[in-house]
């Protein structure tokens, strides 16, 4: 078994970039368990290919499940408690909704047919316990697949082993690693004499030593070899790659001579866990002084990483910074580290989890934690400063992709001797991030770790403070933010931009309760603060602030006048995201409440575009709702409908239902009634389903691009994807197709499954919008392909 992935999005199940071997059985007994049981694990020793087998598995049994499949995966998170916030991010629930993350995670999942595979639970396994036990109980067709060296042990659970490879001799006995035979049957396999572990070893020897074979001379060498690591897929890869400097012959001998000192020259068997063990041992003695020590300080990051932050994160006197690169290709080239390349992100490393583990336990990391720290703390802080400032996507992006090192400073901060205050400006730097990419449970959760730091009166409180009742705002949990705030300006001789930012936030506060009077005299002393303070962020999100009150208050003149401040502010050639988005979406909406019906929809246009790119599901579900509104003011109530139900496609992608103020509600409920009148019940509700079922892309497509002139009686189509839009594969499939051929010929052709040769033909329907395989004919040929 191999283990090579490729940069993906959260929750996608990887490609396989290196062959797959054997476990046939395996898979036909997974197949068979997950026809008849909502849990299933798959068990085994590390580095024997769990991982590799549940997600060969979960491709293959895809179409089964109509909401698909869900990865969730778990090496890099510690914190049990943020076990339900990663299962939400991976099935893109930013956390808009103030209840708790269990309940918004459940409700989502309560109806849908959906495989979540959990892979790496067993440093998890009471709260994957916990979580496995609830969903079963809570929902009606969720599968749980999941990966750990020890079962969850969950009523309804069943169990999968994953055994070692199978080793046949070379007189045909077969077994697996040292435990003799009784291991071959199917998937002992043959690998011209050897089985299914000297076919992996062929392959990845192949690798990195071109023209390697198993041929009669070696096949010996290769078989001892084999059965000397227990047939355990990691273990026989990193013997694979010494062949780059050592024959095969000393490459045995050397094992040998490595078992003998360790068993005390007795041939008994070891456990597999120390035959890993063993081999990883191997490797690292195989190490230079700088790899060993490169390899154990690349232990601290929790998820992958570029050669920039292994050079802050590892290097000193001892290991220099201009030494990081040079070690760290080397550790690429001994199979320690794995490289990862992505046209959008380039070349980044990770480590294994069985050898981040290892490497953990081979050095003393407080250093090098604490330089993690450093580095994601500058991160936010640089991304506080200039949270309201060109390439704000950018900035976001990245942080979202080191999300699983993001936590890990944050629990190695809290946890680390002297670095409390850092955790505290770390968590409450990140406040523009929790916010632009939907993770407000989890950004309140940091609050309240470092509230906890820092009981008595302090900068740190205030802002911690401040900071969670921000979040609990705009999760409309109005009474905790009150709560916050009031504690928060309590402490006011701390008079810096996070307690005058705190009052932009209670007045934002009091303003989605219509306490408005209340709500003008907090927004007056905030922007006295702020303008003391000279702090233009805090000023541009309390016009924002004050432009939503005013526009909640049936008062758009006002409205529209602070949203040009914050604007002025932010300047007209602003690459800003977050807050330019909001501003567009409410001065639409006091456009729409003066009947400038075509000044509104080019502002809520603007508020979809940015929304939309900067992954906003709250702000894209609200921009498609004003231009449902808009849709429904030129009495075209079929693109009403559909429009509408492609915002509460986005509320439920965003964990909640609507969170509309009492105004909005009215708007939303008067157009349904409307649009429900015009187009009957059923024709009302099959648009709305349409619109709710349609891709992403596609919906922002088709609510950009449809003209206004449109007639209204024409059925809302979204606008697909061009030919280019297509992966190669689907491209190749495609052509293939319009010269005839069907999907088991192209399946031959390609050297693919018929299975996979039916996925791809679905998503080409799917993206050109086809419902036959002459429509993609004619598609190709319109566009020359």
């Amino acid at each position: 078994m191999a283990f090579g992935v490729i940069q993906r999005r959260t929750g996608e199940l990887p490609m396989e970039v290196t062959g797959f071997v054997g476990r046939s059985a395996e898979l036909r007994q997974l197949e068979g368990l997950l026809e008849r049981a909502r849990l299933v694990t798959v068990t085994g020793p590390g580095g024997v290919g769990k991982t590799r087998t549940a997600l060969r598995a979960a491709a293959r049994l895809r179409s089964r499940y109509a909401h698909g499949v869900c990865l969730v995966e778990l090496t890099g998170l510690r914190d049990p408690e943020l076990l339900t916030h990663t299962l939400s991010t991976c099935l893109g629930l930013p956390e808009q909704d103030s209840r708790d993350q269990l309940d918004v995670l459940v409700d989502h999942l309560r109806e849908r047919e959906i495989l979540l595979v959990l892979d790496t639970c067993e440093h998890l396994v009471d709260a994957c316990a916990m979580l496995a036990d609830i969903l079963l109980r809570e929902t009606r067709a969720v599968t749980l697949l999941t990966t750990s060296r020890q079962p969850l042990d969950v009523p309804g659970e069943y169990t999968c082993p994953v055994p070692p490879l199978p080793v046949r001799d070379v007189d045909g006995a077969a077994g697996t690693g040292n435990a003799g035979a009784g291991a071959g049957g199917a998937d002992a396999g043959d690998a011209r004499g050897g089985g299914d572990a000297v076919e992996l070893f062929e392959q990845r020897a192949a690798a990195v030593l071109p023209g390697f074979a198993v041929t009669g001379r070696n096949r010996a060498d290769v078989v001892k070899l084999c059965r000397r690591l227990d047939g355990i897929p990691l273990a026989l890869e990193l013997a694979a790659v010494r062949l780059r400097a050592v024959p095969l012959g000393q490459l045995v001998d050397r094992l040998e001579d490595r078992f003998r000192l360790l068993t005390g020259g007795r041939r008994t068997a070891l456990p597999r866990h120390q035959t890993l063990r063993t081999a990883i041992d191997w490797s690292y003695g195989l190490c230079d002084a700088q790899e060993r020590l490169l390899w154990a300080r690349l232990s601290v990051f929790a998820g992958s990483f570029d050669v920039a932050a292994a050079e802050e994160v590892c290097a000193d006197a001892e290991l220099p910074r201009e030494e990081i690169l040079e070690t760290l290709i080397h550790l690429v080239d001994k199979s320690v580290v794995l490289r990862e390349d992505d046209e959008e992100h380039g070349t980044r490393y990770r480590l294994l989890d069985t050898l981040r583990e290892y490497g953990a336990e081979r050095g003393e990391l407080g250093p090098a934690r604490l330089r993690h720290v450093e580095r994601y703390a500058a991160l936010a802080a640089d991304f506080d400063a200039r949270f309201l400032h060109d390439g704000q996507l950018a900035r976001a992006h990245a942080l979202r992709r080191d999300h699983a090192d993001v936590r890990a400073a944050l629990e190695y901060a809290l946890a680390l001797p002297g670095t409390a205050t850092t955790a505290a400006a770390l968590a409450g730097g990140l406040w523009g991030y929790w916010l632009a990419t939907g993770r407000m449970t989890e950004g309140r959760y940091w609050q309240t770790r470092v509230l906890e730091r820092f009981p008595a009166p302090c900068p740190e409180r205030v802002r911690a403070l401040s900071v969670r009742a921000s979040l609990a705002t705009f999760q409309r949990d109005l009474a905790a933010a009150d709560a916050d705030l009031s504690a928060a300006i309590e402490l006011g001789p701390l008079d810096d931009v996070h307690a005058a930012r705190a009052h932009a936030h209670l007045q934002l506060s009091l303003a989605a309760q219509h306490r408005f009077a209340e709500a003008a005299t907090v927004a007056a002393e905030a922007e006295r603060r702020m303008r003391a303070l000279g702090d233009r962020t805090g000023l541009c999100v309390l016009y924002g602030t004050m432009a939503y009150g005013f526009q909640l208050a049936g008062e758009p003149a006002k409205c529209l006048a602070y949203c040009r401040l914050g604007h002025r502010i932010l300047g007209e050639r602003s690459g800003e995201h977050w807050l330019r988005g909001y501003l567009f979406f409410v001065s639409g909406m006091a456009h729409y409440a003066r009947g400038a019906f075509e000044q509104s929809a080019e502002d809520v246009g603007r508020a979809l575009r940015l929304k939309h790119e900067l992954g906003d599901p709250a702000g894209t579900g609200y921009a498609l709702s004003g231009l449902a509104w808009l849709a429904a003011a030129d009495e075209r109530y079929e693109r009403t409908a559909w429009l509408q139900g492609a915002a509460s496609a986005r509320w439920i992608s965003a964990g909640s239902r609507p969170r509309l103020t009492a105004t909005m509600e009215r708007y939303d409920q008067h157009v349904r009634e409307v649009a429900r009148a015009a187009l009957g019940e059923e024709r009302y509700a099959l648009l709305r389903r349409r619109g709710a079922d349609c891709p992403l892309e596609d919906t922002v497509a088709y609510a950009l691009d449809e003209p206004r002139a449109a007639s209204p009686r024409a059925a809302p189509r979204p606008r697909h994807a061009p030919a280019d839009a297509l992966t190669r594969r689907e491209r190749e499939v495609a052509a293939l197709v319009s010269q005839g051929l069907s999907n088991r010929q192209i399946a031959e052709r390609l050297v693919i499954s018929k299975r996979t040769v039916d996925a791809h033909l679905e998503h080409i329907l799917a993206k050109f919008g086809a419902s036959s395989r002459t429509e993609i004919a004619a598609r190709l040929a319109a566009e020359g392909h």
